[in-house]
């Protein structure tokens, strides 16, 4: 009996075969949240339907002639192991098209003597599987709640994608056996971390603040050694967070045994600036930087070939967007979530948190806790802005320990600039742009690219020399650029001018004497004055224009934050700034109150389908007349945007090569979607709808396009008057 065609050598896989590599890779993943029979079951009776003679004939057929087997087989599996797996059965009933919902498990037809006969005589320790009591699968942790056995379920359905999709790629590859690679030796990626830091920094410029970053990392490490679960570290910017929660990260894994540490950040500007700090200090093989939003097709021709393209997060260190991280969590498809069940027994930095999108809060905080009280986790929080999870019912009681002492007395002492309110009369952008012009160095943070647009014209228009600008138009790699020749320029105490949208923010390392930062909610107004006497090495404090310009436009979801912000932040008889940590407190407070963000709408129907364990209504929203509510689904980003290559700029970049020998399958697809990550860039989806812009992204594969337009060298990808309201 086989379970597939023949590969590259002219030879099949048998269906023995591929259960049993497939087993022991799925039970190997599962361990890791202890459910290794679990995932050995799964594994063994996933493909226990192509025992059919039907299937088998199919395949032939297919072999001969091409096309799809046409006859279903992941029903078999999930109908025998169901009595013993219970809802972890789904995993199988899935493993192609994705989680449905539990209900699907009762339209299973009965099984049919002969296939299991003919199953277990070509898989024989199929019987022992099969032949467990009842419930006996299942792991005694899952039966403590519907959220436990949710979470457990998805990480399951990971572990057993993951496996088939390594062992498949392997067969068709010509492989003798699928590429896993080994669990690293923490202690050691922790030394060599160590090591490195120590180099770092003597080759460093001494700089005022050294002795306070010190300190903060010497306590991360120390309470490194604390027990797993979740920890905070509410840090001023630029006490040097970036080394300090990845200290703490690869202490805590090493000495409590955990697999990997994942850093999952807001922005790419961010995976992009802090993977080449890692890469340098712990080598180009330990660092995977994941931001790619490519999707291969889950049928189809292309396939089974980009299977191997997708990431599983098979390094012990992963730096990724928060978007990619809980996008996975999540998901329901198996391209989406064979890196899931690499969560478990991990540590999980979350950089910047304060930018995790309200409407989704609530699922977020509640997989975040179960994880760590269930399944082995590790969660770190940084931020300068921290907000205050535990004012919420979802994380009410959570044991939520510091790694920095005094965070109140640290940000005293820490005072780096003065903040200036420009709100009544309110200025226009273009006054804003003309004063923000009288200083040699200067950043301006505006809230939409259409306003970044505006004052880089303003300030070339009027002969300002050594503009820059940045936005997610542009590709990664000319970003970077522009952010190296401004830090050079910022260095040399040479002219420069850099406008951007808030991507600059959120830990991107510039040090500017002067901000101007649009109003906006407190958090972002905090973030921008991070970019100000970032080194503290000014003889007087940095400067925070906050303006409010009457022509300047705002993303709908600022509106409560901006509000907020005004009522608790501003001049006055007693100015109350943004670094005030009991102000922020009142103010996140206020914030989750008035936007009802535990209990809106659109949290509770996920969290409803959650307990249901209905995986297509929380990613894809209720079944509704007419169809399903995308509305009230979980989607990190209510846009959903595509990824497209930029193969063109002062000539073919880098990437033209990499997307020919892509079309020309000369090179396997994984490798080479991974080196095209510096040059995607990612466009709203709905900007495809108008056909000037469709006719301009060349279709790759799946979702995944080649820009064929005109790249802008400041702007990048110039779609204005289409996408006024894009905020990034």
């Amino acid at each position: 009996m086989w379970a597939h065609s023949a590969n590259v050598r002219g030879a099949r896989q048998s269906l023995s075969d591929h259960a049993r590599a497939t087993a022991a890779l799925a039970a190997r993943f599962s361990a890791s949240f202890g459910a290794a029979d679990l995932g050995f079951a799964l594994g063994l009776c996933h493909d226990a339907g192509k025992a059919c003679a039907a299937w088998q004939e199919g395949l032939l057929r297919a072999e001969r002639h091409g096309g799809a087997v046409g006859v279903p087989h992941k029903e078999v599996g999930a109908a025998l192991l169901r009595p013993m797996a219970g809802p972890a059965a789904m995993a199988i009933h899935g493993h192609h098209g994705g989680l449905t919902k539990l209900g699907e498990l009762d339209d299973l037809d009965p099984v049919d003597d002969e296939v299991v006969r003919a199953f277990i005589a070509e898989v024989g320790e199929a019987e022992r599987v099969l032949g467990g009591p009842p419930g006996s699968l299942i792991p005694a942790g899952w039966r403590r709640s519907r959220g436990v056995a949710e979470l457990g379920v998805r990480l399951a359905f990971s572990a057993l994608v993951d496996a088939d999709h390594l062992d498949t790629a392997a067969h068709f590859d010509g492989a003798d056996e699928a590429r896993v690679r080994p669990d690293a030796d923490l202690v050691q990626l922790r030394d060599r971390f160590e090591v490195a830091r120590e180099k770092l920094l003597a080759e460093r410029a001494p700089a005022p603040i050294d002795a306070v970053r010190e300190q903060v990392y010497r306590r991360a490490v120390e309470f490194a050694r604390d027990v797993p679960g979740v920890f905070r570290m509410p840090a001023p910017t630029g006490v040097g967070k970036t080394l300090a929660s990845a200290g703490f990260g690869l202490h805590h894994a090493a000495e409590h045994g955990q697999k990997r540490v994942i850093v999952a950040v807001p922005f790419i500007t961010v995976t992009e600036q802090n993977a080449a700090v890692y890469r340098e200090m712990l080598g180009e093989d330990v660092v995977l930087e994941h931001h790619s939003a490519v999707r291969p097709p889950e049928s189809g021709r292309d396939e089974r070939e980009l299977r191997s393209a997708v990431e599983n997060w098979d390094s012990p260190f992963v730096v990724t967007t928060t978007v990619q991280l809980f996008d996975s969590l999540f998901a329901r498809k198996p391209s989406q979530m064979r890196k899931v069940h690499r969560l478990a027994n991990s540590v999980i930095i979350l950089d910047e948190v304060q930018a995790l999108p309200l409407r989704v809060l609530t699922p977020i905080l509640d997989a975040l806790r179960i994880l760590t009280e269930e399944f082995g986790t590790t969660v770190l929080l940084t931020s300068a802005t921290q907000p205050s999870f535990q004012a919420l019912d979802i994380w009410d009681g959570m044991s939520v320990r510091d790694v920095v002492d005094e965070p109140r007395a640290l940000f005293e002492s820490m005072r780096r600039v003065r903040y200036r309110w420009w709100l009544d009369p309110k200025p226009t952008l273009a006054e804003v742009a003309e004063e923000a012009a009288e200083h040699e160095q200067v950043l301006a943070v505006v809230n939409t690219t259409a306003d970044a647009r505006s004052v880089f014209r303003l300030w070339a228009d009027s002969g300002s020399e050594q503009v820059f600008h940045l936005s997610t138009r542009m590709y990664p790699q000319h970003r970077q650029a522009v952010l190296a020749e401004v830090r050079r320029r910022l260095a040399a105490g040479e002219q420069v001018r850099l406008v951007s949208t808030q991507l600059v923010e959120a830990g991107v390392d510039v040090d500017f004497p002067v901000v101007y930062r649009a109003f906006a909610p407190a958090e972002a107004l905090q973030q921008a004055a991070g970019r100000a006497n970032r080194e503290g090495k000014r003889a007087q404090l940095g400067e925070v224009v906050v303006f409010d310009a009457n022509d300047m436009t705002d993303p709908s979801g600022y509106a409560i934050g901006r509000k907020i912000t005004g009522e608790v932040f501003g001049p006055g008889e007693v100015a109350v700034d943004p670094d005030d940590l009991e102000a922020l407190d009142r103010y996140y407070r206020a914030l989750y109150q008035r936007s009802n963000t535990e209990y809106g709408e659109r949290a509770a129907e996920i969290q409803r389908n959650r307990q249901k364990l209905d995986f297509q209504s929380v990613v894809e929203g209720p079944e509704r007349a007419g169809g399903r509510e995308p509305s009230l689904a979980f989607r990190m980003l209510d846009d959903d945007t595509v990824p497209v290559v930029v193969t063109e700029h002062h000539g073919p970049t880098p990437a033209a090569e990499l997307v020919r020998r892509l079309r020309d399958g000369s090179d396997a697809p994984g490798g080479i979607l991974r080196a095209l990550q510096p040059y995607l860039v990612a466009l709203p989806k709905r900007l495809l709808d108008d056909p000037a812009v469709r006719a301009l992204c060349c279709p790759l594969i799946g979702d995944f396009y080649e820009w064929t337009g005109t790249y802008d060298e400041h702007y990048g990808i110039d779609t204005s008057g289409t996408d006024e309201r894009e905020v990034w």
